[in-house]
């Protein structure tokens, strides 16, 4: 018995490969502006990370230790991954004593987690 194999394309796909040269000229370029940009998106992609992203919204600044609280981790743990968005410029911060404090680096890491957040509720 032989049977007849049809190939379905699926919908979310062009049936013909055709392309405007002149769109793909102007855009091709400015794409390679993202290098480096998937290194914030892998940081934040943790979700530990993100967590204490999230935490540094809601308040200006946290030490240490309560990062630590609020995420349910040790003091190392939390450092950890502290250094680790302090090393990537997402966040920055300050020493007063023998205690360090965290905080965003700036208004754009902000409105990114923000952004992200308020997309994931929306979805």
């Amino acid at each position: 018995m032989s049977e007849n194999v049809v190939k379905k394309t699926p919908k979310d796909t062009c049936y013909t490969f055709c392309y405007d040269e002149e769109l793909v000229q102007r855009v091709q370029p400015k794409v390679e502006e993202v290098l480096g940009v998937e290194l914030i998106f892998k940081a934040l992609s943790d979700a530990t990370r993100l967590k204490i992203a999230y935490a540094l919204t809601l308040e200006n600044e946290l030490c240490v230790c309560d990062v630590a609280n609020i995420i349910g981790s040790t003091t190392a743990t939390a450092s950890h991954h502290l250094r680790l968005l302090r090393n990537m410029k997402l966040a920055k911060y300050r020493k007063e004593g023998k205690l360090v404090f965290y905080s965003l680096a700036d208004e754009h890491v902000h409105q990114l987690v923000s952004i992200a957040i308020q997309h994931s509720k929306e979805v």
